[in-house]
């Protein structure tokens, strides 16, 4: 009897582990740079600048700087295990992106349910 229960406690141990791991694995990545490309936008296909930060509250802020504009300021951030929904205020109207993990450092979605958006982590150079 006295095996059993140290194989259950070792099994939660384990357990609990793997669960801390993941979450801290969630939690980073979506902080830092992401090379984000728009297709099919009136104006052509964009590039903008996506950065997460994620500050002592452990809540995600950030900026999107669209190629010759003034960055904005993200609104409101809604994260979950596996998707990330950034809001800011472009040339006077709401904006959301909405992007799903792909791989380890790529994301894909859609700015405003209307264009496709893919993400690219930008590395920086040590």
């Amino acid at each position: 009897m006295k095996k059993f229960i140290m194989f259950i406690f070792a099994a939660v141990i384990v357990s609990l582990t793997n669960y801390s791991a993941k979450a801290q694995e969630n939690a980073d990545y979506y902080a830092g740079k992401w090379d984000i490309l728009t297709e099919g936008t009136p104006s052509g296909d964009a590039h903008s600048l996506l950065i997460l930060t994620r500050g002592e509250d452990g809540k995600l802020t950030g900026t999107f700087k669209s190629e010759g504009k003034e960055p904005s300021k993200l609104t409101r951030v809604e994260e979950k295990d596996d998707n990330v929904t950034c809001y800011f205020v472009a040339s006077g109207y709401d904006v959301y992106l909405y992007m799903e993990k792909v791989e380890a450092d790529k994301m894909e979605g859609s700015m405003m349910d209307m264009f496709d958006a893919y993400a690219t982590r930008v590395k920086e150079n040590k």
